[in-house]
This record gives C-alpha cells, structure tokens and sequence, in this order.
C-alpha cells in the first residue's frame, strides 16, 4: 500500500488537471508531497468569547444565535450585501455582514446556533459589534482549523479536503520511516500521527510534538545524508601521498605561519598522506591567513607531481587568489593557470591544453574548472572557497571529474558550531582562530547620518596619508521610491561635494567581468583613492593599503555580512576603521550595531546573528548549496545533538542506509538530495 503514497498528486480523488497544475507549481508532485504542505497557522474555535469581550478591529471568535436576516441589498459599487441580527448566549447584540457570499448566507436558519471567526467591527451609532464576512461553522465541528499558505487558486477549505484525501491514504499504507529504536530513544510520534496531528489538531499542545516529530526527521535526514556522502568518498581514494620537504616553502615566505596556521597545514598534510580522501573544512576569520595554509597544501601535492585545483565563487575572487598564489609558488618555479568564464576562446584553448598535459599544476577559477571541456590529467586536490556559495552537486562534479580527489574547503564566513555541524556535516574542520602578526584589530564606530560629513572629513585625513577608502551602499542605482544610499547618485554626489581632489571609481554586481577586474585592478594599484560600491567587495578583494570602509544604511545588512565587510580593511600593518552609518535604525538594529562595535571576533558575531535573525536568515540571499530545511529549528542545541546520536546509531552498522529496515529513510534522504543535483548517495 506504501505505493499508493507516491502516487502522482492528480490521482487523488478530486484533484482536477488543472488544480494538479497549481499543485505543481509549487512543487507538490506526489500524494506524500502534500502531505508536507503544512499549516502556516491554527484557528481555535473551542473557547468562543462573549461579544462585550470581543476586541475591536481584530479577529474574534465568537457563538451567536441568528434572530433574524434581512434582504439583500446591492452597495453603489455593486456588492451584494447580506446582514442578519444575531445574539450571544448573554443576549448581546451583534450583526452579521456578509459580502458577495449567497449561500453563506442562505445556509444560516434563524433559531440556529453557529460558531463565527471574523473581524469585529464596533459601530458607535448602533452601540453594537458588527462580524465582517466570518468563517461561519456548526456547533463547531472543526475545533481547530488549519489554515494553509496562500496559493492562488485554491484556498485552505480545498486543501484541507485534498489533504484529508491523503491522511486517509497514508493510514492505509501503515508508512512509517524511522526505526522504533531511534523514535523511542527520542520520544518521537509516529510519523502517521505526526501528519493527522499537523493537519488536524485537536488540541494546540500536541501540534509542537508533532512539528518536533517531523522538525527532527528532517535534520536527520541531511546528517544521514552529508553522512553518506561522506562515508562514499572515504572508500575511494587514488592519490595517497608521501611525505615530501616543506622547508623550500616555508622560507620562501615573507612572514612566518602562527601557531594555528602551522596546526591546520600539519592536518591538512595528515589527511593527504591517509588512505582516505581528504574531506577538510578550512574556517577561519577574515584575514586570519586560509589562504597562506592552502599554499602550502597546494606545494606538498605538486611536489607528489599531481594536480591542484582552486574554485572560487566569482571572477574577482578566483582574480585575487591567482594573484595571491602567483606570489607564493612563482619563486619556487611552481606554475599557476587561471580559467574564468570571460577568458578569450583562443585563451581558453591554450590553458586546457596545457591543464590537459599536465605542465600545469595549479588551476585557479571560478565554476569554469568543471566544465566539460577541461581535461585533468593528475588532479589530486581541489580547493573551493566560500563553499557554501556552491551546491554540492557543483562539489559533486568537480570531485567525479578528478576521480574523488582529495577535497579542501576554506570559508571566512564564521558559522556557529552547531550551524557548522549542519551546513558542512560532511567534513572533517581546522580552524584558524588567531590573526598573523602585526594585524592591529579594527576600531569600529556605529552612527547616525547626522555624523555623515563628520566621517567623511575623517576619510580624508586617511587618504592625505597615502590610504585608500571604501564606501559600501545597499543600492546600485537611485531609486524615488527608495531611501537608500546607492552607488551611482552616492559616487557622482560626492566628486561634486566634497572629494574633488581625489580618484574615485565605483564597483557593482551589474558590472561586466572586465569592468569589474579593471575596477578592482585600479584600486589595488592605488589609482583610485575610494572604491563606492556594493557589497561585491564582501568576500577575497585583498588591499591592505586600505584602511577605512564607510557603510551606508549598516542597519539593512545581517552582523555577520558586515563583519565579512570590515575585513576588507585591516590587512595592513596599519590602524584600520569601520564606521557604520543609519539613518533610520531600530532599537533592535542599534543593538546589533553596538554589538559588532564591541567585538571583532567572527565567530562571537556569527552566534549573535544566529540568536537574532534565527538559520533562515543566517545566509542572507547566500546560497550555501544544501537541501533547504523547512522545520528544523537550528537554534535548538539540544535537539541536534539528539539527531546526531540517532544517526551515528543508525549508521554505526549500515554506513550506506543499505539495509531493508532502511529502505524507506534511504528513499526520503535521496529525494532530498536529489533536488540539489544529487542523483545517488553510494
């Protein structure tokens, strides 16, 4: 009967060609998909209110007797207007005012008893309430109601039918997919339960039992499956290395590692000389020197005479870790090849042949690595920065095309532990939590526009130094019905005003890549003393003759996008500042301010942020390449933990999720995955 679950959604009865459509378009393919379209919100009809105690302007429920109705009359726009007078069981008067609705109205009998849900309306002429167009029901034989999101075209009576259609389904085929022995360690409800409850509570305290029920499911089900992926790439590995001489590197440089720089190489290194490919999460905060401990990772696996290879999220990033790495491994005669979409064919031509026959063994780009065209020959280790910027079929398809090489990912977006365990469950993690020498930290200030010209002046000081300046707005182009600073009025105000004497350029994400490149290349060879721009300069743009970064409208971006922002300055060995301005922040957003003003550790902005704006909003328009969780509450340590015992217990004898009493999650996990791009976990 399991069949029958996953069926397609316009075999339920009912279900027409054209409502499946709608169905569709939200992503409601099957019988068992619907089932998870679960209530936005619960109206309670148990406990009515009298009508002297109903609060004007809200939504009221209430019990009333109808008196009486009276005819229907049509409003100068052409309503159709229906009233009745009716009473409460303390005799109160109320009317009842329904609009464009016939039978409604017609199915009321005088003398009856109804439960009504509406908005009430006190009118002072009368000395009475008014309810405006109610949810009218009988004796009230729905206690709770769900109430479903908005689809156009349906409204939450049709859902509610389709889904009771499907409740009676899923009670036929006895479904279930976690182990008794994991729902009982966890006191779960069954997952029958869990969706009649959802969908049809009968009380308001049980719905938070069987959201946890399903909010719990849904977690494991990525753990278990970042498990397995991981579990496949940990038995296929072709490129085991030796151990090979690191000081030629070491001297080369022009600075010495610190203490967590050398820890994360030495791991890194581990890993590269185990049976197992590398899976390695690289995190560390912005300018805490990833790229340095890449290098080196990058020397040991050309020194094994393999390839390496180096994916960054866009041309100005995969620009400046090209430049970066040029400067590491040139000296050692190490070459270093660059591949990005707007590359010329003929260049394109020349690198893939070269890639192709091995007399390059560094390959840095943007997702052009992977593309067909590009042929390996040796590739024993692929770096992506900022993973979460990419899906994990992008990973996917970069480690099929290498074979299952080792795998290296560094991010300067600080995630919170248990965020982390979420996000990149999949891999092993090195932090690099202490900043390189000389870096002095960052004074950051928060304040209003009334200090604007106050900042400016101040910039300017910085710029009569030889520094140069950045400042950040939210908008790219001006916009009437808009407050927000944008780039372009910003830069053509300000050569007007005040900086007249010095160079400014402006960057945005509606550049091309060659106006972006030559943007940026001016800037860094201090052509242009300030860069106005978006935050296209968020992640990997690397001056450190910058020293101050001006942030327009602060309050509209998340603590931890803006301390990704402040890292563009402080790179330098001199005194770096971050002054963020608003105009029209709330208490809560100066709060958030001041916050990031008291602190430059990430990790300690990345946990506010969490706490603040919760994991849907953590990432901002970031896509961080996983399967998106609807339910499951990631501020809730205690019920991760819970999910990541259940899965070591599920998975400590089937690693692969093979076994029959298995079959059921498996098939849930790759239905997950697959809408990501992943087609097969083993």
């Amino acid at each position: 009967m399991t069949e029958a679950l996953f069926q397609p959604i316009e075999t339920l009865p009912g279900i027409s060609k054209k409502r499946a459509g709608l169905y569709h378009k939200i992503g409601i393919m099957t019988i068992y998909d619907l089932l998870y379209y679960l209530p936005r919100d619960y109206k309670d009809y148990r406990e009515p209110v009298a009508v002297r105690e109903a609060v004007p302007d809200q939504i009221n429920v209430i019990q009333v007797m109808i008196k009486n109705k009276k005819n229907m009359i049509y409003t100068r726009s052409g309503t159709q207007l229906f009233l009745a007078d009716a009473e409460d069981n303390e005799k109160t008067p109320v009317g009842i005012v329904i609009f464009n609705q016939r039978f409604v109205f017609q199915s009321l009998v005088p003398g009856e008893c109804y439960i009504m849900c509406g908005r009430m309306i006190y009118q002072q002429k009368e000395h009475r309430f008014v309810i405006q167009n109610p949810q009218i029901l009988k004796d009230a034989e729905i206690p709770i109601e769900a109430i479903y999101p908005q689809i156009s075209g349906l409204t939450s009576a049709m859902i509610r039918t389709n889904i009771k259609a499907c409740l009676s389904i899923l009670d036929e085929s006895g479904f279930e997919t976690l182990p008794e022995t994991i729902r009982a360690a966890c006191q779960l409800m069954p997952l029958i339960k869990a969706f009649h409850v959802m969908h049809q509570p009968e009380t308001l305290e049980e719905i938070e039992e069987a959201r946890r029920r399903l909010a719990f499911e849904e977690m494991l089900r990525l753990q278990c499956g970042l498990h397995v992926l991981k579990y496949q790439s940990k038995t296929q590995c072709r490129y085991r290395m030796q151990d090979v001489a690191m000081k030629p590197f070491y001297d080369s440089l022009p600075f010495s590692l610190t203490t967590a720089q050398q820890k994360a190489v030495q791991e890194i290194l581990m890993d590269l000389k185990a049976d197992k490919p590398m899976n390695r999460l690289l995190q560390g905060d912005v300018g805490s020197g990833k790229t340095a401990v890449a290098a080196a990772a990058c020397y040991f696996c050309i020194q094994n005479n393999y390839q390496c290879i180096l994916m960054a999220p866009t041309e100005i990033l995969a620009e400046q870790h090209f430049q970066t790495l040029c400067d590491f491994l040139h000296p050692l005669g190490i070459s270093v090849t660059l591949l990005t979409g707007s590359l010329k064919a003929k260049e394109k031509k020349e690198r893939y042949a070269a890639i192709a026959d091995g007399s390059v063994k560094m390959i840095v780009g943007t997702h052009a690595v992977f593309q067909k065209a590009v042929i390996y020959q040796n590739p024993g280790l692929v770096i992506t920065d900022e993973q979460h910027r990419f899906g994990v079929a992008q990973r996917a398809a970069l480690a099929e095309k290498g074979n299952t090489p080792h795998k290296l990912v560094m991010s300067a977006t600080p995630i919170p532990r248990t965020l982390a365990l979420m996000v990149y469950g999949d891999l092993d993690v090195s932090v690099i939590d202490v900043m390189p020498n000389g870096r002095l930290p960052i004074k950051t200030y928060a304040v209003t526009g009334g200090y604007r010209q106050r900042v400016l002046r101040f910039m300017m000081q910085e710029l009569k130094q030889g520094h140069q300046a950045y400042i950040v707005c939210p908008a790219i182009d001006e916009n009437q019905a808009s407050e927000l600073k944008s780039v372009t009025a910003y830069a053509d105000q300000i050569r007007e005003q005040l900086l007249s004497d010095w160079q400014i350029d402006i960057l945005h994400g509606q550049m091309s890549p060659q106006e972006k490149e030559l943007s940026m290349q001016k800037f860094r060879n201090h052509e242009t003393d300030v860069l106005i721009c978006t935050t296209v300069v968020e992640v990997g743009v690397d001056v450190p003759n910058a020293t101050i970064m001006i942030i327009e409208d602060a309050e509209r971006f998340g603590l931890s996008q803006l301390h990704q922002l402040r890292g563009r300055v402080g790179r330098g060995q001199a005194q770096s500042y971050c002054i963020l301005i608003t105009e029209h922040a709330t208490q809560e957003a100066k709060e958030r301010l001041r916050l990031l003003s008291n602190t430059t550790n990430g990790f300690q902005v990345a946990e506010a942020d969490l706490k603040l704006r919760g994991p849907g909003d953590f990432f901002g328009n970031i896509q961080h390449g996983l399967p998106p969780l609807k339910l499951a509450p990631m501020t809730d340590t205690v019920m991760l933990h819970e999910v990541f015992s259940a899965v070591n217990q599920l998975l400590s004898d089937d690693p692969a999720l093979q076994k029959p009493e298995h079959a059921a999650l498996y098939a849930e996990i790759l239905s997950m995955f697959q809408k990501q791009g992943i087609t097969e976990l083993h």
